[in-house]
């Protein structure tokens, strides 16, 4: 993910105690958008970076081959949901 990306997101406590994040990634080659549970009391800039960090992870995981072995236990992330707009 670019660093010019522009990330905008709203945050919405659950009756759990963890935040669902929603965010809006513009200015991207393909505008997207994606939920994100997160555990409560982080801060903004703490939010952006974990968007940051499974953007980046999941941008990795698309050329790991391992993913479709059973050696390396793949699992998929059940916490962050990406869609395109």
């Amino acid at each position: 993910m670019r660093e010019s990306e522009n990330i905008q997101f709203t945050a919405k406590k659950l009756s759990s105690g963890n935040l669902q994040v929603k965010f809006y990634i513009q200015h991207a080659i393909k505008p997207s958008y994606g939920y994100l549970l997160i555990e409560a009391g982080c801060s903004e800039e703490e939010i952006r970076s974990e968007i940051k960090a499974r953007l980046a992870r999941r941008e990795d995981s698309r050329m790991d081959l391992l993913r479709f072995t059973f050696k390396n236990q793949w699992k998929d992330d059940h916490q962050f949901y990406l869609y395109s707009a």
